[in-house]
């Protein structure tokens, strides 16, 4: 580097860097007032610069390039996670209808009410002591919630009704929002509570045939994935939307006025006797199709409150029970038909009392005497089936308990349905065969005993039970010969109308036949001297029979407690009003029974 410090010497003593006209003035010099620095840069140090600069800008396009090509798929990605969105299109629920395409269970438009808490603090607390009232939360709750979050988005309430949240959508309150989604609706409440059960907030089954058929209700969710702004407003598609399938309607058996009819006999009865529970099962003995279950007391599946406890218990398929009775036909059937017994065999019941295999045995008539097979039907002898049972096998009748469903949960798609109880065979000692003969040692549903007597109903040919119309073709399996079916039908007529029930009288139009049975209650572990469960089981018109009714009352404490007492009325009520209902030609005379009749309480049945 040279300095040039020519600028340091006199303007007038220069003579060979001075200005002379007509000449050029070198590059290097400079003619001013002020002093100038002038520098040369090496050549080695602009080369330098420049190939760093041009790296640089090479650096910059590769990177380019690799991003914009080789790393493509995955830049895409990463910002379709801040823009892009997955949004679920949710199915249509399928509805539940009855025979006759009432709606059971329905959805209905709801909304979802949702804040952003930050927001929320803009708004006034009118506006807030509003709201709290139109999602139903006490205001304190409500601002608990929108204080203490440190949430971006909070659920305030789901399922909303759409007067609520149209209300709620008018006032623009700050922060608060809505999402479109349905609500289950329930049209029968608690008439089909039992039946249909109910869903969770998330519209899934959770009772009823709504969790037993919830797949096949639930349909498919679809999907659609958007771009959303900085706002959240969706601005478009990334690809084709995924439609979703709505799930498929669902028509049971069940008959609504049916329902209606027995729900009414039912209660009527539990009023009157004060029972604690009851339960009652109407079968269509042509086709094994299920017309009518009740269970009482009940609730109403609109009502969150009310689902829970012992009201959800569709007592006639889970509560299990010695049938006591109303099982002394179908033993009876059984030893007709294996050749143990006839028609015309005779048995000594005694005065009352019997002692076998150190047990004592009672009727609680004590002038029965001698008694055939039907007169020990007639009269629910318990001495007369333990002397039938010494003439069977232990074996004979667990095989015919078994062919019946005892012990096996039914096979009707309802969830929950009890099997019951019956003990291997090879465990059992005469006395407990004598007990199952007359109702005790094991346990059976009313849907169970019901479904039984359809093959006392069908000439010995007991029909598989169905809940969901058109399901599947029901199928069969022979129980008894016809004949024996025939003559036990025959018994259970003269039961009903004999001098003990009189059940008959209170039915016109239609013959009937039917048992009663009346069991002690075994609490702590013992047989209880004051709690009972009174049932009956009947079919008519006896003729050709069409229906099943099967009924009990659990724990009366007023009017009696014997089943042809409290359950038989009950039958009788259903048995008339479903076959003029279901149009059923009459056959028996349809003049009204004689008052003293009809209003006759049973003075002698076991049942």
């Amino acid at each position: 580097m040279k300095l040039n410090l020519g600028f340091l010497k006199s303007k007038k003593n220069s003579t060979r860097g001075g200005y002379q006209p007509g000449k050029r003035a070198p590059r290097h010099h400079y003619y001013s007032s002020s002093p100038v620095l002038h520098v040369q840069i090496p050549k080695w140090r602009a080369r330098l610069l420049f190939v760093v600069i041009s790296l640089g800008f090479t650096t910059v396009i590769a990177k380019s390039l690799y991003l914009q090509t080789m790393n493509n798929d995955f830049l895409q990605a990463e910002g379709g996670k801040r823009y892009e969105r997955t949004l679920v299109l949710p199915a249509n629920r399928g509805r539940v209808l009855d025979r006759n395409g009432e709606f059971l269970a329905t959805s209905i438009p709801a909304r979802a009410v949702w804040a952003s808490p930050e927001e929320t603090r803009s708004a006034t607390p009118e506006q807030l002591a509003r709201l709290a009232q139109l999602i139903d939360m006490p205001l304190k709750d409500l601002n608990t919630r929108l204080s203490s979050s440190d949430k971006t988005f909070v659920y305030l309430r789901r399922q909303l009704a759409m007067e609520a949240a149209t209300e709620i959508q008018k006032m623009k309150i700050p922060g608060i929002g809505l999402l479109s989604e349905t609500r289950r609706s329930y049209p029968q409440g608690s008439l089909m509570a039992h039946i249909v059960g109910f869903t969770n907030i998330e519209d899934r089954g959770i009772e009823g045939v709504e969790m037993e058929f919830n797949k096949q209700l639930s349909g498919q969710p679809g999907l659609r994935k958007v771009l959303r702004d900085r706002l959240g407003r969706i601005i478009g598609d990334t690809q084709e939307v995924e439609p979703a399938r709505d799930g498929q309607n669902l028509e049971l058996t069940i008959d609504s006025r049916v329902q209606f009819l027995v729900s009414k006999a039912l209660q009527k009865a539990i009023t009157d006797h004060e029972a604690s529970s009851g339960a009652a099962v109407v079968v269509d003995a042509q086709n094994g199709e299920i017309l009518s279950m009740v269970s009482l007391p009940t609730y109403d599946p609109n009502n969150p409150q009310e689902r829970r406890g012992a009201a959800l218990r569709n007592r006639a398929i889970t509560d299990t029970f010695e049938p006591g009775s109303i099982i002394k036909p179908l033993v009876a059937a059984l030893a007709l038909d294996a050749g143990a017994v006839t028609t015309k065999t005779k048995f000594n019941t005694g005065h009352g009392t019997y002692r076998y295999q150190g047990a004592t045995i009672t009727d609680v008539s004590t002038r029965n005497g001698v008694l055939d097979v039907a007169g020990i039907i007639r009269r629910s002898s318990n001495i007369g089936m333990t002397m039938i049972s010494e003439r069977l096998r232990s074996e004979q009748m667990w095989t015919v308990f078994n062919a019946l469903g005892f012990g096996q949960a039914p096979n009707m798609g309802f969830p929950g349905a009890a099997s019951g109880r019956v003990r291997p065979w090879e465990r059992w000692r005469p006395i407990e065969r004598a007990t199952m003969a007359y109702g005790y040692g094991l346990s059976v549903s009313l849907l169970q005993m019901a479904h039984a007597y359809t093959s006392l109903a069908r000439n010995g040919d007991m029909i598989s039970l169905s809940l969901v119309k058109n399901r599947a073709n029901p199928t069969s399996i022979q129980i008894y010969k016809p004949e024996t079916a025939r003559a036990v039908r025959e018994m259970l007529e003269d039961a009903a109308g004999s001098e003990g029930t009189k059940i008959q009288g209170k039915v016109m139009g239609y013959r009937i036949g039917g048992k009663s049975g009346t069991a002690r209650k075994i609490i702590n572990g013992h047989y209880s001297r004051k709690d009972y469960r009174g049932s009956f089981v009947a079919m008519a018109p006896i003729s050709k029979p069409r229906i099943i009714v099967a009924v009990t009352l659990d724990q009366p404490r007023k009017g009696g407690y014997y089943g042809s007492v409290i359950s038989g009325p009950v039958a009788a009520s259903i048995i008339e009003d479903t076959l003029k209902y279901l149009a059923v030609p009459p056959d028996a005379p349809i003049e009204p029974a004689p008052l003293e009749a009809r209003n006759t309480v049973p003075k002698r049945s076991q049942g």
